[in-house]
């Protein structure tokens, strides 16, 4: 930062928010996504090396849905966790995909991060300025992909980087029409959760 300031150039805010990332062990987060096909709303849950649950609260309000890295299986409660029927799933099995192909274990901030530094690699970044998003002051960036270069089908991400803890709190993906994908926004972070183990395996 130091240097930054004394050489007139700014720091890089997304490299900078992708190294802090590294050091997040777990986080949970209410996640709301928009897009064509209808709304989400999921109680995320995350824990390193790549533990994930899920509860929905829209639609399928009740379901359960706990991916464990080590057995690269999913395991899914359509009415509630511990409640019959249970399924044991792949990551990649149709039933449990987003309705933009997401699987379950590339769902989190990590695999977002990924995707936008890929897109930096063969576009352009901008700094587009401080925002406020749901009360929180955030860094409105935006990654463009050049010519035709896209990744998993998103040409534009726009993130809002929380100024204070450098999550994103939105995040908008374009296609190289413009148009937009999806719009995630998420609420109520908290970031290195005490998450009990029960959590991911019921």
């Amino acid at each position: 930062m130091l240097a930054a300031a004394l050489t007139g150039t700014p720091p890089d805010p997304l490299a900078s928010a992708i190294e802090h990332y590294q050091s997040v062990e777990s986080y949970r987060v209410t996640i709301h996504s928009s897009h064509t096909d209808g709304e989400e709303h999921i109680r995320y849950y995350y824990r390193k090396p790549g533990f994930v649950r899920m509860e929905f609260i829209r639609p399928h309000e009740g379901a359960v849905l706990v991916y464990n890295p080590l057995t690269r299986r999913v395991r899914l409660w359509p009415f509630g966790a511990g409640h019959f029927p249970e399924f044991n799933l792949s990551p990649g099995n149709l039933l449990i995909q987003s309705s933009r192909g997401q699987h379950v274990d590339r769902s989190d901030v990590g695999a977002l991060f990924e995707n936008v530094r890929m897109l930096r690699g063969g576009g352009t970044t901008e700094i587009l300025g401080e925002e406020s998003v749901d009360g929180h002051a955030a860094l409105h960036l935006a990654v463009t992909g050049t010519g035709n270069f896209a990744v998993t089908g998103v040409y534009r991400y726009e993130l809002w980087l929380d100024t204070a803890n450098q999550f994103p709190v939105k995040v908008i993906s374009r296609n190289q029409q413009d148009d937009i994908i999806e719009t995630v926004t998420m609420e109520a972070l908290e970031i290195d959760a005490v998450l009990p183990e029960t959590l991911f395996n019921p």
